[in-house]
């Protein structure tokens, strides 16, 4: 692969265009947003005119788009670059998507001769700039070996892990690692007013937490945020919300009643309707914290 282009110069795209620039390889980049496309610039990337310039002149073309309507319309839409893609390349989706929108696309790829790999990515923009990226991986495996050189200049070498063979795989399996986060933000916001309002501590209450058998990434990496009044402003709640919403059409779809995820989907949908669009992964504690009239803080 000699040129990569990048599709989605934002919060996550800036940072893995840049990294695949500083290591070496031509990169093009475009975004609708004309401030983002100078930027950019700024950052060894050469900027196109359009989305299907760049899709023409990639062999690998890489997606970090908003969401799954985004994605099919940049891919498959009347000004879709799918059509653009050469036979032999390759494209790599990084994109919080909708793995039946992901397979949609890599089907009509596949009919181009175009091989598709998704890597939903985790870590944030912070991670990203650190190339310190997880990634979860789905692909038929030549293709996934020939995008595994670039998924290690972006992240962790050791946080790839492969989903199954569809790209579909793996953008399902981060979705249901997501929703169990949100699903603990809910959980252990709901423990931490109990406690409080039992006369427990803050403090004690974390500390407790991490040492016990409840203890996850989510307390490990992330309770201190909650507790220091930090939303972790990256993504945004709009967005949480529609990734639950497609966990849920896809079990309605398989004729699963998924109870638990459906009240913590209600709760961010709650937190949504309170707070509106804004960006916080947190802001179904926020929501609980404003039922109860109070908030859970480390003093100081």
């Amino acid at each position: 692969m000699q040129t990569i282009g990048v599709l989605g110069l934002g919060r996550m795209g800036l940072p893995v265009a840049r990294r695949l620039a500083d290591s070496g390889w031509r990169v093009l980049g475009h975004d609708p947003d004309p401030e983002r496309l100078a930027a950019a610039t700024q950052h060894g990337i050469e900027p196109a005119e359009s989305a299907r310039a760049v899709a023409a002149a990639s062999d690998l073309l890489v997606t970090v788009l908003p969401g799954p309507q985004e994605l099919r319309e940049a891919l498959l839409g009347p000004k879709g670059v799918g059509r653009d893609l050469s036979p032999g390349s390759c494209w790599l989706d990084l994109t919080s998507n909708d793995p039946r929108v992901a397979d949609e696309v890599a089907a009509s790829l596949a009919s181009r001769g175009v091989d598709s790999v998704a890597a939903p990515m985790g870590g944030g923009p912070t991670a990203a700039w650190a190339g310190t990226l997880r990634f979860t991986v789905g692909g038929a495996e030549a293709a996934v070996e020939r995008v595994l050189p670039i998924l290690r200049l972006l992240g962790d070498p050791d946080g790839v892990t492969r989903a199954g063979e569809t790209v579909g795989s793996a953008h399902v399996t981060k979705l249901m690692s997501n929703a169990l986060w949100f699903g603990q933000v809910v959980a252990v916001t709901e423990m931490l007013l109990l406690g409080q309002s039992l006369g427990l501590t803050v403090a004690g209450m974390r500390d407790a937490l991490a040492a016990g058998p409840g203890s996850s990434r989510f307390i490990a990496e992330h309770l201190d945020s909650l507790l220091a009044g930090d939303d972790l402003t990256t993504f945004n709640l709009s967005r949480v919300v529609e990734e639950l919403d497609t966990l849920d059409s896809l079990a309605q779809e398989h004729g699963l009643t998924l109870d638990l995820h459906t009240l913590v989907g209600r709760l961010h949908r709650d937190a949504l309707a309170h707070f509106g669009p804004v960006d916080g992964e947190l802001m179904a504690a926020r929501l609980l914290e404003a039922r109860a009239g109070r908030t859970v803080r480390l003093p100081g």
